[in-house]
């Protein structure tokens, strides 16, 4: 206990500043904003051309290459302005006429009441440019190898972390996935012609969390250049976050540590930390059992929190919602599903989707669906009732594993995005998720399970007739399929214990000689074509 008392007065300081109403004090870091001529809000409709004329001259598309000997974060430097956009911590859906806020660059992860904190951007200030500013500068930075815009999440960074120095980001350039067009998927299995699916996967570490860790270990690089009481980075995880954690680390040389629930992971994932030089804890317990043991360690040690707890996370997350309508021309899709376990990833789409209306990239939202594993669905109960008083479940095994939580964090940001999506809640049985799963793998995808329970709540909501056969309909991908392969390998072996397994498609024993293969193959290719 003494030693931990004295690490917790010497390394935190117990009290951060609490702020009234006044300006966030800042460090006057040096900025990376392309400078373009804003165009205002009011201002005449010649304003897109204006601001289309500005990006086209910006030194994103006119620019020669680089000296040889300059790398690009060198380059950036020479491409510098400053800019009046700022951000800060405020308490989570506060009272309008609350003054508590605290810098970035303070580390908490709580309101004085105890309450979730969120990052709320200076809106005013953004709000001095058009949508069809926005809107153009970042489809100007897609695709680009320019540091930091080369990323999907940074090439929003006034929306993101405005203040940091670009020197300080650490970044894999993640984001810019793929926004699949289920083509097959949607029309045989569901009657639908504008089905996508948002590979998030398709990612640095497989994983939509690093869109979210790309910011968080971004901002702790600027801490400890500020000397600030971080000495590593923790999380509790369930895999994706601890693998995304980890990486991101130790392309920064930051210690990460990794709290996993012992025998609940994957071997994928569970590598994944370990390659990456992440310190492994492996606690008999599960995911919630993990999360209390790592709040109360950064309580007491210079470990930075990397749980969704944290909201800067949050701030990577949303730049998928950002990217979707960018993707379809900043077009409004009717419905996004994204799968639900500690429940932060759903108000990030929220806040990304409710942004670009805000700032006048789009006119409206899409509805939003949390699809739950039915082993691990307190949202979905809670929902059913009414929103009535929430009550946390124990979680069930899931092979959804990444969502196996029954106390999520982020709760009443859940329930705060769907109720202001007019937004619906889901569940998906063991059966059902890995039933989607193979059908979807059978038309050319290859996806996670989580994945498998978003098209479950979507196959339900079809049936409802909830969903149109011509919604255009966004299923999120949080993981890469690779990262599940036993649970493919167990279903299509029909070794999962009480499951059919209805779309296994087991591999054909066949002996080592003409005549054997050839029977085989008839009997299959009659199968598929009774003309043969």
């Amino acid at each position: 206990m003494a030693a931990s008392c004295m690490l917790r007065s010497s390394f935190l300081s117990p009290n951060p500043n609490l702020h009234q109403q006044q300006s966030p004090a800042k460090s006057n870091p040096t900025f990376f904003f392309t400078p373009i001529k804003a165009t205002s809000s009011s201002s005449s409709s010649s304003s897109a051309g204006d601001a289309a004329a500005a990006i086209s001259k910006s030194p994103l598309l006119q620019k020669n290459r680089r000296p040889a000997e300059e790398n690009i974060r060198e380059e950036a430097r020479r491409d510098v302005s400053s800019h009046n956009f700022s951000a800060r911590y405020v308490p989570f859906n506060a009272d309008p006429n609350s003054n508590e806020w605290y810098s970035l660059d303070e580390i908490i992860y709580r309101s004085r009441s105890g309450g979730l904190l969120d990052v709320q951007h200076d809106m005013d200030a953004l709000k001095k440019f058009d949508g069809q500013y926005w809107r153009s500068l970042f489809d100007s930075r897609v695709g680009k190898t320019t540091w930091p815009y080369g990323s999907g999440v940074w090439s929003k960074k006034e929306w993101v972390l405005p203040e940091i120095d670009s020197d300080d980001i650490v970044s894999a350039f993640e984001g810019n996935s793929n926004l699949f067009w289920a083509e097959r998927f949607g029309k045989q299995f569901l009657g639908m012609n504008d089905l996508w699916v948002k590979h998030c996967g398709i990612s640095h570490t497989g994983s939509f969390k690093d869109l979210g860790m790309t910011v968080l270990v971004s901002q702790v690089n600027r801490l400890r250049k500020m000397h600030k009481p971080v000495v590593g980075v923790g999380c509790a995880s369930t895999g994706d976050t601890s693998a995304a954690l980890s990486a991101y680390c130790a392309s920064a040389g930051i210690p990460s540590i990794v709290f996993l629930p012992a025998n609940k992971i994957s071997m994928a994932q569970l590598v994944q930390p370990i390659a990456n030089g992440a310190f492994v804890l492996s606690i008999d317990t599960d995911f919630d059992g993990c999360m209390q043991l790592i709040r109360e360690v950064t309580a007491e040690l210079p470990i930075y929190l990397a749980n969704s707890l944290n909201s800067l996370r949050l701030e990577g997350q949303k730049t998928a919602a950002i990217e979707i309508l960018q993707q379809f021309e900043w077009e409004v899709p009717d419905w996004v599903i994204v799968p639900g376990g500690n429940l932060g990833n759903i108000y990030a789409f929220y806040k990304g989707f409710h942004m670009c209306k805000e700032l006048g990239l789009v006119d409206r939202i899409p509805r939003l669906v949390c699809a739950q594993a039915a082993n691990a669905n307190p949202l979905y109960l809670h929902y059913k009732s009414g929103w009535k008083d929430f009550k946390a479940v124990k979680a069930n095994t899931t092979f959804a594993s990444a969502i196996q939580i029954g106390d999520p964090v982020s709760i009443d940001r859940a329930v705060y995005a769907l109720k202001k999506s007019n937004g619906i809640v889901e569940e998906a049985t063991e059966e059902e998720l890995m039933d989607a799963m193979a059908q979807a793998d059978s038309t050319g995808m290859f996806i996670c399970p989580h994945t498998g329970v978003a098209l479950t709540a979507l196959s339900k909501l079809r049936k409802a007739g909830v969903i149109g056969p011509t919604d255009r309909t966004v299923v999120v991908s949080t993981a890469h399929g690779l990262k599940f392969t036993q649970s493919k390998v167990d279903y299509h072996s029909k070794e999962i214990k009480n499951m059919e397994c209805r779309f296994a498609n087991p591999p054909v024993q066949v002996k080592a000689d003409f005549g054997s293969v050839m029977d085989v193959l008839k009997k299959y290719l009659l199968s598929k074509n009774s003309k043969f």
